[in-house]
This record gives structure tokens, C-alpha cells and sequence, in this order.
């Protein structure tokens, strides 16, 4: 038996085939895993179809030995992001590996060698495959499912790619909110002083009247990329990328959890909470959209969580409460929809306010937390 290991270029559809089925190696026993469906998959990763790639691109690599993949990754480079922050840092991610150091360094030499000939200094990850796609690894929660657009992954993860010779970049935590803290009366009147002080109006978004929804999308479009310029790592989305995320949410999304937020008429920030579809999905472990579909359908009812997916203020609105509103509109509209849990993610460790507001307003405990890793490619 020839143990060798060997990397391999994905270069053909057999082997992007191969690359996203072999996800399945690696969580076989894991009863916490929700298997992504293959179609998205193929459709995230297709450089023809995902506008992602009218500016970065990609290049995926195979880890074999005895002719069973024990390993993958992507290598990233997206000009836009380096345009935005001036600098040369390329990305990996869709990291999947066997608990094997030399299997590791095999992977990221080949994705930092590729990064490198095309100018990058450093590399940093995971992101699947930009930061506005589940990125980062968890490194605390193991013991629940991934909640709807959010990373997993075995235990060993963290320090294998450490050991590979990864630092630490930037941390981010998830906060779980339920019925219990969101619904009292000190909540309900701070929002109030906050309506009057800034003269505050929240609605939902109207998803059948197609002249106001692609109004509104304009709307959270500039108001997602005012919001969120500061941001560590942030990159402005372009207008194919926001069309071709605002149609998947689409077909997910729950419009009255859509909410926009306006202080004297003018936007002021939005949030966007997704129904857990992961609920759902933990149940079909195939990965096959026609089985998918009847899971989702089937146990649509029994979801009892949402993910405050998005929420932001531009920056004049910023640091002043108004965060709180959001979450108070979503959690409101939850309880009168019979669901008591809500998860706020994912949150940049440093963004204090906001994690002030969360723990300290909204009485949120912080319950998962990830990580992004950086390293020099030498």
C-alpha cells in the first residue's frame, strides 16, 4: 500500500465534485454537523456564476493518500479587499483536513505557494470564500449545531492549524438571546426613550411589492456598505455580489424579520434574521437538494431560533442605542411568531458597543466563539 501523500489541483468538474463530497470524511460521527447542501455548493464555488469572482479568484487543492482524499483548500485572492485596505493578504479557506500535521503544511504550502506567485505577503482564513460568507473557525461551542450560515468543524481544527504555524487574527463570538431576557419592561422602555429622542421608525421590508423591494434592497445595500466600512477586514460589496445574496436570503427569509430602521425619515441602519434552516437540515445528512427540500418543509414549524444575521447603523447613528432597537424589533416580531431564541452573529471581538449593548441591554449570553488566522508567507 502506497502511503504517500499526494496534492492535487482541482482542475476538472470530476474533481470539484471530489472536493465538495469529501466534506462527508470528515464528520461521518459527528452528530452536531449540518451537512451543506451540494447544490449550493456548486453554485458558491462556480466562477462563472458567483459574481465574487468577476474580481478574486480561486484555486482549489486535494489532499490524497491511498487514493482517499484526507484533505482540501482553497487559496483566495480578492483584489477588491486588497484595493480597499492596500495591502497583499490572500485568503484560504474550505479547509478540511485529517488530524495529521504533515497533511496540514502540505495543504497550506500549496494554497501560500499559489498566493505568493500571485504577490500575496500573508495569508489569512478561513473565509468560504470572503468574509461575507461563513468564514473562521470555531474554537468554543462544540457541544450545539451551527446555526444557519454559520461555520463548524471538529475540535482539532484549532490547534492543527496552529501547529501549521497560524496566529491568531481576529476573534468573533456569537450572543444567545431568549424569551426570558428580551421581553421585559426596562427593554421596552428604553426603546422608547430612544424613539422619541431620535424620532425612530422600524418596519419590515415589503417582499410583495416588487417597486418597494428593490427600493429597499438599494437602501440596505448603501446602508450595509456606510455601516460596515470601518470594520475590521471589511470589503464593500458590488452590486452583482448583493443581488446574488439578496436572491438566496430570498427564498429563506421571513420578510417581517427583514427590518429597517429611520430616524427622521432618513435610513439609519437595518438587521436582517434568518429562520435556523439548520433545524431543519441537521436531518439530511446527504446533502442532496430534492431530500433537503422535503426536510426543510417537513420541519419547518418546529424551528425555534432565528439568526440576526446582519444588523447595522452608519456611523452617525452608531454608539448611541439604536443596535438595541433592532434586536428589540426582531425579538418582538419572534415571540409573536412562537420563537424564543435568538441568535446574534457573528460579533468582531472588539466591537464594544456592541457587545455592551448585547450583554449588558439585551441581557445576551455569549456562546460561541471563532477565529481567523493569519500568517506570512515566506
Amino acid at each position: 500500500m502506497d502511503n504517500t501523500l499526494t496534492i492535487i489541483q482541482v482542475d476538472s468538474k470530476s474533481k470539484l465534485n471530489e472536493f465538495i463530497n469529501c466534506q462527508w470524511n470528515f464528520y461521518k460521527d459527528d452528530k452536531n454537523w449540518v451537512a451543506p447542501l451540494k447544490m449550493d455548493r456548486k453554485k458558491l464555488l462556480n466562477q462563472k456564476k458567483n459574481p465574487f469572482f468577476l474580481h478574486s479568484k480561486i484555486k482549489l487543492f486535494l489532499a490524497k493518500r491511498n487514493n482517499i482524499t484526507v484533505g482540501r483548500i482553497a487559496a483566495i485572492i480578492n483584489d477588491n479587499h486588497n484595493i480597499t485596505h492596500k495591502d497583499k493578504v490572500g485568503f484560504f479557506g474550505f479547509y478540511e483536513c485529517e488530524n495529521n500535521l504533515t497533511t496540514s503544511n502540505a495543504l497550506f504550502n500549496s494554497a501560500e505557494n499559489f498566493l505568493k506567485q500571485n504577490g500575496m505577503e500573508s495569508s489569512r482564513g478561513p473565509v468560504n470564500p470572503s468574509m461575507n460568507d461563513e468564514n473562521a473557525i470555531l474554537i468554543d461551542g462544540f457541544d450545539t449545531p451551527p446555526v444557519v450560515l454559520m461555520s463548524y468543524n471538529p475540535k482539532y481544527y484549532p490547534k492543527l492549524i496552529e501547529d501549521s504555524g497560524y496566529k491568531k487574527a481576529k476573534d468573533t463570538h456569537a450572543f444567545l438571546l431568549d424569551d426570558k431576557t428580551y421581553s421585559t419592561e426596562k427593554l421596552n422602555r428604553f426603546r422608547s426613550l430612544l424613539e422619541n429622542r431620535y424620532n425612530l421608525t422600524v418596519r419590515s421590508m415589503n417582499f410583495k411589492n416588487k417597486s418597494q423591494f428593490k427600493k429597499d434592497v438599494i437602501t440596505l445595500k448603501n446602508l450595509y456598505n456606510e455601516a460596515w466600512e470601518p470594520n475590521w477586514g471589511f470589503v464593500k460589496m458590488t452590486d452583482e455580489e448583493f443581488d446574488f445574496l439578496v436572491a438566496d436570503f430570498k427564498q429563506i427569509a421571513d420578510p417581517d424579520l427583514a427590518v429597517i430602521v429611520e430616524s427622521n425619515g432618513e435610513p439609519a441602519g437595518f438587521a436582517l434574521a434568518l429562520p435556523d434552516i439548520n433545524q431543519s437540515l441537521i436531518h439530511n445528512k446527504s446533502g442532496n437538494i430534492l431530500t433537503g427540500i422535503y426536510h426543510l418543509l417537513s420541519k419547518k414549524k418546529k424551528i425555534n431560533l432565528v439568526r440576526v444575521i446582519v444588523l447595522g447603523l452608519i456611523p452617525k447613528y452608531q454608539r448611541k442605542g439604536i443596535d438595541a432597537v433592532l434586536y428589540h424589533q426582531i425579538a418582538k416580531l419572534c415571540l409573536q411568531k412562537g420563537i424564543k431564541r435568538v441568535e446574534a452573529s457573528w460579533i468582531l471581538e472588539d466591537n464594544d458597543m456592541m457587545i455592551k449593548g448585547l450583554t449588558t441591554i439585551l441581557n445576551s449570553n455569549q456562546y460561541k466563539s471563532y477565529r481567523l488566522y493569519e500568517r506570512e508567507i515566506k
